[in-house]
């Protein structure tokens, strides 16, 4: 017997409906339907839930091969999940770039590093620029870090290129207007995310 024949003649000997049930494990009753309609497994924590609910073993519910390829394929999404935590926070990092003295104001012929709110040394153009580009980066950062858990994949991917593309051209017009300590660290935020995106595709294959 499958585990999605063996999910529903439990319920049914309990007397509950889906929606009952999905309370009791607190998931959706989309998720219990999918389940049962064999299109799809458990988590390993809900799978522990069904288990103690019940009072059958998990083994009584899942074959050993599945239960191997579950908690690999859960493996696989937490390293994802955190990857994907540690880009957005590495996109909310930019804030330095605004508060951190990393840009060279001259006063009485000697040079001091000032915040962004005290650059003055720069065209208007410049800093407006620098602006948008730093408020982007932490804008980007805010919406992953909010929409995090309710997008799919494709979005993920998306929102990275955008946040890497963005990077490049911020280091580049940097790099053009010749602002030494700011496209250093913009560089090293870019080292960052492309070593995190590799991981997430070492995991993937």
């Amino acid at each position: 017997m499958e585990f999605h024949e063996k999910l529903q003649e439990l319920r049914k000997a309990k007397g509950l409906t889906q929606e009952e049930l999905a309370k009791i494990l607190f998931v959706s009753r989309t998720a219990i339907s999918k389940w049962e309609g064999a299109r799809g497994y458990p988590s390993i924590d809900s799978l522990k839930d069904i288990s103690t609910y019940f009072s059958v073993s998990i083994d009584d519910l899942l074959s050993g091969d599945t239960l191997i390829t579950l908690a690999e394929r859960e493996n696989k999404n937490n390293i994802h999940s955190i990857c994907d935590m540690m880009f957005t926070v590495i996109d909310l990092l930019v804030i330095v770039m605004i508060f951190l003295p990393m840009y060279p104001k001259t006063v009485d012929d000697h040079i001091y590093a000032v915040n962004l709110m005290m650059y003055t040394e720069t065209t208007s153009l410049n800093r407006i620029v620098y602006w948008i580009f730093y408020l982007c980066h932490i804008l980007l950062g805010s919406i992953k870090l909010v929409i995090h858990a309710r997008i799919d994949e494709k979005w993920q991917r998306i929102l990275i290129q955008c946040s890497m593309i963005l990077s490049s051209i911020s280091i580049l017009y940097l790099a053009l207007a010749r602002e030494a300590y700011a496209v250093v660290v913009m560089f090293m935020l870019l080292i960052l995310k492309g070593t995190i995106i590799l991981k997430r595709l070492k995991v993937m294959h």
